[in-house]
């Protein structure tokens, strides 16, 4: 059987064999995200360059129309589309891989991406007409075409019957496998596809029930609170649902590319529990001024947002251990002195490594977000995008890339193209979000308000100007990566095809203790999901039925006008 065939895949002392149509339904996912990315990328450049007074976008008309506009496309474009079809793919990757059997049934998983790419086409055809320039928050009472919104319900709607495909693969396996514990990449997958289905009923119920029935016109108005509610029910889980799979290579293949093994079978597991426990009830931490909502309620998810910080100190500790074993498996010594011994030339371990130094700082800042008090100095500040970008735009995107520099490879049979050129890729990233976040940062700091042409502000102090330099000129070094990155891809698919021995194998990290050793209690769904979901139930059922009671759809609808 020749490499043009099937595509192999490794997995301990056993192989899995992709067939054709895994790999291309694989690929399809991965080509959507990617050519989201492209796009929403290429967009991204024009408000950074508009903070130093440069304004593109009256070159770019009819196309964009507005600032708004190109704001809306970015973050839909990139904190939606991209994130969520490279995830639904990646993890069908994972489950397949992992459990090394194929989809229990495939059709279901088929229907799923078909009814997402339904929805990501009605959503963009408003965006692209400037009928949805609602941001990616979709915030009433601005309020866009009813496609705009099922669209993107359908694409939620997509993921989850796809999530029910790996959930029934692996009850499959276990079936077949009774008293083996589930591999680690593949139940991470399917944690996350639940915690994903929990976290996303608070848009549903704002999409079904308000914003839906709205804007076809059935209902005169909405309720603002209610629906900010609604939105950050799903807001904050939807940054683990980004952060989770980047988790499963961090834990579970990372290692492997570095050259050692998952330091903690246990931790990684217990990691991924917690954050489907404590990941969704913390939404109001997002609402710290909204009127709406009683300050004690606000207090709370204060204090059960700190609690995320313990499965991420976790995440840190396990995957420093298995990179400090990887180094010291090389020839690294000293305190610090291993780092240099990770294989830095190779360019998917490489921009993961970058991801996560950055996502150290993203997860710092996260903490100043979470405060009841310190938040308020931040507030709708240029700090929270700066926060934004180093977290889905570095921790979750530059992990993806470096996984696709050797996934693509292997689901089309074919080398890496430009080793060199996605090294600086990696690197031209990293250093223009370190001078573009930290200007964003600092301008947060001095009250910069966030979603705002401030290159058209006539409130502008003269200290703010060097920071919005900063701002361009970082933008610009990420647009020159990103163009570099589609470069590598572009090149990779169109190469010829390569020998067996020279396409990548997939990096399944072993642990260093035998994963049988891990607690069931570890490998099993029911008692977290009963803890999660009744510590849902405490965090939001009082306030949540407070203004449900005192709802009033009383807000009409309104376009895009800042002035």
């Amino acid at each position: 059987m020749t490499i043009t065939e099937r595509s192999t895949s490794t997995a301990g002392s056993r192989r899995y064999e992709l067939t054709q149509w895994e790999r291309r339904f694989i690929g399809g996912h991965v080509l959507i995200a990617i050519i989201a990315l492209g796009i929403g990328s290429l967009i991204g450049p024009l408000q950074a360059l508009e903070y130093s007074n440069v304004d593109l976008y009256q070159y770019l008309e009819p196309i964009l129309q507005s600032y708004y506009q190109g704001l809306t496309l970015h973050g839909v474009l990139n904190a939606l589309v991209w994130t969520t079809f490279f995830i639904v793919g990646f993890t069908t990757f994972t489950t397949i891989v992992g459990l090394r059997r194929p989809l229990s049934h495939p059709r279901i998983n088929l229907a799923g991406f078909i009814t997402m790419i339904i929805g990501l086409l009605m959503a963009a055809v408003p965006m692209l007409l400037d009928q949805a320039t609602v941001l990616y928050t979709f915030y009433p009472p601005l309020e866009a075409s009813w496609a705009f919104y099922m669209g993107l319900t359908l694409v939620v709607v997509g993921s989850w019957i796809e999530g029910v495909g790996f959930y029934l693969t692996l009850r499959a396996w276990r079936q077949d496998n009774r008293g083996v514990r589930s591999p680690f990449i593949a139940l991470g997958g399917v944690i996350n596809a639940a915690m994903w289905q929990i976290a996303t009923l608070g848009v549903a119920v704002e999409m079904l029930t308000m914003l839906i029935p709205w804007s076809l016109g059935l209902t005169d108005g909405t309720d603002p609170s209610l629906a900010r509610t609604y939105f950050w029910f799903t807001g904050h889980p939807l940054v683990y649902f980004w952060l989770l799979p980047a988790y499963v290579s961090w834990y579970g293949m990372l290692p492997k590319q570095a050259g050692g093994k998952l330091f903690s079978d246990s931790l990684a597991r217990l990691a991924f529990w917690m954050f489907l426990i404590v990941s969704v009830p913390v939404g109001f931490h997002h609402q710290f001024v909204d009127p709406g909502v009683p300050q004690i309620w606000k207090w709370i998810h204060a204090a059960l947002t700190y609690s995320v910080f313990f499965p991420s100190m976790i995440t840190a500790f396990t995957v420093i251990a298995s990179l400090e074993y990887a180094a010291r498996q090389r020839g690294g010594s000293g305190l610090i002195g291993w780092v240099r011994a990770l294989p830095w030339n190779d360019p998917s371990v490489t921009t993961q490594l970058l991801a996560g130094i950055l996502f150290m700082f993203g997860g710092i800042g996260g903490l100043t977000n979470a405060s009841y008090n310190i938040n308020l100095v931040i507030h709708n500040t240029a700090w929270v995008p700066g926060h934004f970008h180093l977290t889905v735009a570095t921790a979750v995107t530059l992990s993806f890339i470096g996984i696709t520099y050797w996934m693509v490879p292997h689901l089309t049979g074919k080398q890496l193209w430009g080793r060199r050129t996605a090294l600086v890729q990696a690197w031209t990233w990293f250093v223009g979000m370190v001078i573009f976040s930290n200007a964003m940062h600092m301008l947060g700091l001095l009250g910069a308000p966030r979603r705002t042409p401030l290159g058209e502000a006539p409130y502008v102090p003269d200290e703010w100007n060097g920071h919005l330099l900063r701002v361009s000129i970082g933008g610009t070094i990420l647009l020159v990566s990103v163009i570099l990155y589609l470069l590598v891809m572009y090149k990779t698919v169109r190469g010829p095809k390569a020998a067996a021995e020279d396409v990548p194998e997939v990096p399944i990290a072993e642990s260093l203790r035998h994963p049988q050793l891990t607690p069931v209690w570890l490998d099993r769904f029911k008692p977290w999901l009963i803890a999660a979901a009744v510590l849902l139930v405490l965090a939001y059922g009082p306030p949540l039925v407070d203004q449900l009671l005192n709802m009033d759809y009383n807000a009409p609808g309104t376009d895009f006008v800042p002035w």
